[in-house]
């Protein structure tokens, strides 16, 4: 992936395996993270709706 982004565009780009590795398990916690918060606040609103939230 680094080669492709060095040869087609003219910016530096010095990440190696490691690093591109780094930014995607960061990038799924944080897709993850947001799901979780979104069928929490969704979980909460039924938990409202169905009165057993006293």
């Amino acid at each position: 992936m680094p080669e492709f982004l060095i040869a087609n565009y003219p910016i530096p780009f010095y990440l190696g395996g490691a690093s591109v590795l780094i930014v995607v398990v960061v990038a799924i916690d944080t897709v993850t993270q947001v799901q979780t918060r979104l069928m929490s606040s969704q979980y909460e609103q039924l938990i409202k709706k169905t009165k057993f939230g006293r």
